[in-house]
């Protein structure tokens, strides 16, 4: 859908139905912020979830590209996502509605030009088929498809670009949600040929990416997922550091989200090689539940957690 001349609202309404429909998670938590965060989260949403279903060949998340992609040769779909976008910041020409919602996001908060290609930069990873050789990779990786986003939605809830200490930690909480993704989703990926698995930790665990999906792997395969959860409490930890700097509506909503991504890594640990079986899910009750964990911890100091020995994105 072009989105030419739409006024904000209708913009605002369409980014709402986009989370909706790719991040229930995320659609819970964003109820929480105060009404200009919560419609400015909307439309970052919308960009992000329009860009990563281009590069993927998915609608909202879902469906993803096998052998053969479907919509396209991925690095034409890249080059394609990239345009749209230098196009909605850069020029006023009609673009899609969730480069639209970017540019209205543009115009209404100060995002740093660099966060936006660093995004970008890590669908470009996906597009080439790219896997991690190292934890360092993977924590890069993790900072492109996500931290990134984590640094833009600080600034979407006033942080100052400047507070470099409060960006990395909400850089980490990004960061520990894709750890998570990743856990979760190890089994559909490597169905898809998407291999997120650091190839270090896959020769110490006697794996192989062509074997990831078959069921005599499962207990080799669980371990290596503890070890993604294991790897993302420490990031959850610093990144209740950073929510505790945040006002009341917005400090609430991270926390509620760091709760729920959250639990889906530990219940990926105490599902064992069952994990892939379904899919992890959160579902309502258990969400109002973890919510519940969230108001509590909202309402008194965060306890110090150091940054030590976390990955750090460049300024």
């Amino acid at each position: 859908m072009m989105a030419e001349g739409i006024a904000r609202a209708a913009l605002v309404k369409q980014a709402h139905a986009s989370i909706t429909q790719g991040s229930h998670s995320f659609a819970v938590a964003s109820r929480l912020f105060g009404r200009e965060a919560r419609e400015r989260a909307w439309l970052l949403y919308c960009w992000c979830r329009a860009a990563d279903d281009l590069t993927d060949g998915q609608e909202a998340g879902h469906a993803g590209r096998a052998s053969e992609p479907v919509a396209g040769n991925p690095l034409v779909q890249q080059a394609r996502l990239v345009e749209l976008t230098r196009t909605a910041l850069d020029e006023e020409a009609t673009v899609p509605l969730p480069f639209a919602a970017l540019r209205q996001l543009s115009r209404e908060v100060d995002i740093p030009r660099q966060w936006i290609d660093d995004l970008l930069e890590g669908f470009a990873l996906d597009a080439q088929g790219w896997s991690p050789q190292s934890t360092d990779d993977l924590l890069r990786y993790c900072y492109h498809v996500a931290g990134s986003v984590g640094r833009m939605m600080a600034v979407v809830m006033g942080v100052d670009p400047a507070d470099t200490d409060t960006l990395d930690r909400a850089c980490d909480l990004g960061i520990a949600f894709q750890l998570a993704n990743i856990a979760r989703d190890i089994v559909p990926d490597a169905a898809t040929g998407r291999v997120y698995l650091p190839a270090e930790w896959l020769d110490e665990a006697n794996l192989g990416p062509e074997t990831l999906g078959l069921a005599a792997n499962r207990e080799s395969l669980a371990g290596v997922a503890g070890r993604l959860v294991h790897l993302a409490r420490a990031y959850r930890a610093s990144a209740r550091v950073g929510a505790a700097r945040l006002p009341l509506r917005s400090r609430l909503a991270v926390l509620a989200a760091e709760a729920i991504y959250g639990e889906i890594g530990e219940r990926v640990i105490r599902k064992g090689p069952a994990a892939w079986d379904t899919r992890v899910r959160i579902i309502g009750s258990q969400k109002l539940a973890l919510l519940a964990v969230a108001a509590a911890r909202s309402a008194r100091p965060s306890p110090a957690a150091s940054r030590h020995g976390l990955w750090t994105a460049p300024v």
